[in-house]
This record gives C-alpha cells, structure tokens and sequence, in this order.
C-alpha cells in the first residue's frame, strides 16, 4: 500500500510542496517564488499557466523522485477566492483575478448589493459582498471584456485549474464556492440559482464537492508531465488560509487560527453557517462545517514594504522595533495600505502614520506596522465575536511566527494566548493531511501537528495598547473622506 502523499499550496509569492508519510511526517519540502502582477492600481493578477501550472509541474516533479515509494494522494490549496476565466479545454482566457487585494470590482460590488438588495444578499450568503467576492469579479469581466466573457466556459481557481489539468474534473470546493459571493449558500450549502443566471448566464458551474473528497484521478498525459504515478487520486483541496487552519488541527467549533502571512487571516470554525455582515461566512472544509472568517489586505507585505524602502532586513528591523517602547513612542498606523477587506469592507481605505515627530526613528516606525497589525487582528476578531462567534483557543501560524516579537505583539494587543504548532510549514501540510483522508490513509478527525510553544500576553501593556486601540478605531471614519479622495488621484 502507497504510504506517501504530497501537498501543494500556491500562494501569492511562492508555491510551496511537502512530501509527507500517511503518519504526517515530513520528508521533503519545495519551495518555488514566483511574480504577482500588479498592471494598475487596485488590480493584482497571476498568469495562470506560467505561475499556477508551472509551480505544480516543478514541484510534482522534484518530490515524485524523493518519494521513496508510491504516492498515494496529492491535494492543492492556492489563493481564493479568485477568478480565472478560461475556455473549455481549461486554457486561460486572461490573468486571473486576485482575491481581496485585486480592488477593480468596487462599482459592480454597489450595482449588484443595489439589485438585489443589501439584507436579501446577507440572508442568503451570510456577508454582503466584498472586494473579496468572485461575483463582482465576474460582472467586471463581462463589462469590460466582452471578448473574454463570450469565450469562457470554465470558471477557475488556482487549485481548481490545477485539478482541472491533472483531472480532467471540473470541480469546486463548498468553501471556495462559498467565497464567491452572492452565486452560493452556505446555509443550503448550493448555488443561488437565480443570481448565477444573472451573473454567469450560460457558464457552466463546476461540480460542488468537499475538500477532502477525490476531485479525479491522475490522466496519463498529466502523469508524464508529473512525474507521477497515472491513476493516483487527487483530492478537491480549497483555498489556502483555511487549509492552514486544518494543518495545524483547527477543525472543531471555537478553534481558532491566525495566519500570519503577506496578509492576516482569522478563521474560526463553527458548527453552523453565521450571518456577519463585514466578514466571510464560510462553508467548511470538511462536511458538516462552517466558520466566520475575515482577512486584512496588508499586514505581511507592509512589513516588505519597509524592509525595501528602508534598505533593512528584517532581523535588523525586529531589533530596532524592539528596542521602541511598546506604542512605538506614540506612533499609531491604519494598514490599508491595498484598502481593506474586514471588517470594514473599504478598497479605497488607505495607509496612515499618525503622532509623527522628529525623534522617531526606523524601529518606531517598523513596530507600529506590527502593532497595527494586532490593531487591526483586535478589531476582526471582536466583530468575529460580536456575530456569534465564541472563541476559546488560538493557533498562530505562518512565517510571521518564527520570530518573537510580531506574536507577542499580537497577544499584548488582543489579550490572549497563542499556540504556536510544531510545523509550520503551512497549508501544504494540510494539503497532505487532505490528500491522505482522500486516499483513505486518514479519517476527518486525524490530527498531525501538536503545539511546540505558547505566547501569553503581557499584562503591563494592556491598558495603554486598549487605549490605543480605540484611537485605532477612531482613526478610519475621522480620515476615510481623504483617504477616498487620494485613492481616487491615484486611479486617475
């Protein structure tokens, strides 16, 4: 019997593989970097085939000559939800559409909400309709390239295409379907028949199914491309925040995990569909699930940002950040620096440095982008709670957990303690433990990672990061016209 599963997760600057035992031991790991695309301001794409197809390829092909053995499974996660129109065969017609960050659909996310009507959307789709949201997406597509729409008959994701290519199976997760807002239900857990005939017409939705559940089979063609075995069962996989949420064992309602990335993502699983307004109300992974989720749009990438504008790396920068009082010195940042996704649903939200004088210095400034981001993960997560969710345990993940100081950050702001797990390699882990379930290797409640370390939060910063976080809050709507108003000179 094949006791070897790979997972795959594409990402929004690098695709990473693992090579894992059906026990969830790890035994090789790829990691290939690649472009995002950013042609126009509010715009973010990836081309498909040399990114999504490209990345897969590599890695299937490095890991299928470590693997000791057969493979028994392969499951893909990627960036989601975003829209990749393609024709029948599955070849892209034009870049995929990026998720949140990718801000051109805010004029069809206000005709549509108009249309058909802010609470009838909220009833159906438990959220209102984002920058986040694939429908919008798609009404841009239509509008703006006619010649486009006319010739697609697939409608893609980047795991999705991937399966497609590898299958043959035209498939969509219940989770990614669920991000497409206001095209499905989590609460019938199905299409919403008569707004995907509005906004799709004659397109062909892909099959509904879960995430661990066998998408297709490996064809010979994609076996010689591979490297793989012809046959070998591919699971449905989903988008990549919430596989890292699986990887690390969130799965149970009240778990909660925090995923410390280009962006920050809370996903906290439910045992029911949740109606929250300004968030993601999600179907889950595995059937019988749901979670109420949200995600910033800068938090990981803002730290790149001053890295490269400064000329710093980043352990130098922790150092000086360090080395700044908790507050940075009375510096306060709003991190809308690509707008924001929740909870304020705002793509012409900008960037902001408030309580600026001349004796800052780099480690102020460096801290206040980690601060903003407890700010910011506060303010999400008490909304979270405010809709119903009860959370009683955090599990932190991703690159920003390697070092101390962001998650202690973290706690410090938001009150609470972390688990930080013994793997960290991400959602490609999941992925593996996903492809294992499909192959029947593993059943829904095999957990495989355990926690190495805790964050608790420190209790002499509590009152002034409680009063800082309300002059966060207070910051957004006193500056919101300006930051409109410039987000628009810079379309123009």
């Amino acid at each position: 019997m094949a006791d070897l599963v790979i997972g795959i997760d594409i990402g929004t600057g690098s695709t990473k593989g693992v090579l894992s035992d059906t026990k969830g031991n790890v035994l090789y790991s790829e990691v290939v970097r690649h472009e995002t695309s950013f042609p126009k301001p509010g715009w973010a794409e990836h081309d498909a085939d040399a990114v999504w197809w490209s990345d897969v390829v590599k890695i299937c092909r490095e890991l299928a000559t470590r693997a000791k053995g057969d493979v028994a499974g392969l499951c893909i996660s990627g960036i989601g939800p975003v829209f990749l129109a393609a024709d029948e065969r599955g070849t892209p017609l034009r870049n995929a559409i990026l998720y949140g960050v990718d801000t051109r659909s805010s004029k069809e996310i206000d005709e549509l909400t108009e249309r058909y009507g802010e609470e009838t959307v909220l009833k159906k789709c438990g959220n209102g309709m984002t920058s986040q949201s694939v429908g919008p997406k798609i009404e841009w597509v239509k509008r703006n390239e006619p010649e486009v729409w006319a010739k697609t008959r697939r409608f893609l994701m980047a795991h999705t295409y991937c399966v497609f290519h590898l299958t043959g199976e035209y498939v969509l997760d219940h989770l990614a379907a669920s991000m497409c807002e206001p095209l499905y239900s989590p609460f019938t857990n199905d299409w919403v028949d008569e707004w995907v005939e509005d906004i799709c017409g004659d397109l062909p939705m892909p099959r509904l199914m879960w995430s661990n559940e066998i998408a297709g089979h490996i064809t010979d063609n994609a076996a010689r491309i591979t490297g793989l075995r012809p046959g070998t069962p591919v699971a449905v996989g989903s988008v990549d925040a919430f596989v890292e949420a699986l990887s690390v064992g969130v799965r149970q309602p009240g778990q909660v995990m925090l995923m410390y990335g280009s962006t920050m993502v809370a996903v906290q699983i439910s045992d029911r569909a949740l109606e929250g307004p300004s968030l993601w109300s999600c179907a889950g992974l595995l059937e019988g699930t749901s979670n109420l989720s949200g995600g910033m749009s800068t938090t990981g990438s803002l730290t790149t940002w001053i890295s490269e504008l400064t000329g710093l790396g980043y352990d130098e920068l922790s150092e000086l950040a360090a080395q700044s009082k908790p507050g940075s010195n009375g510096l306060i940042m709003l991190p809308y620096f690509s707008g924001e996704r929740t909870p304020i649903a705002d793509p012409d939200a900008r960037g902001l440095l408030a309580g600026l004088n001349l004796t800052h210095k780099q480690g102020d400034i460096y801290r206040s982008a980690l601060e903003a981001t407890g700010f910011g993960s506060r303010h999400l997560l008490e909304t979270i709670r405010n809709c119903g969710g009860q959370a009683s345990e955090y599990w932190a993940v991703g690159g920003g957990t390697t070092g101390g100081l962001w998650p202690q950050i973290m706690s410090d702001i938001i009150g609470i303690k972390q688990y930080i797990p013994e793997v960290t390699i991400g959602a490609s882990y999941g992925d593996a433990l996903l492809a294992a379930m499909a192959a029947g290797c593993a059943d829904e409640t095999t957990v495989w990672n355990r926690a190495e370390r805790e964050i608790v939060p420190n209790e002499d910063n509590l009152e002034l990061y409680s009063e800082m976080f309300q002059t966060y809050l207070d910051l957004y709507p006193a500056t919101a016209p300006m930051s409109h108003k410039l987000a628009d000179i810079q379309r123009r």
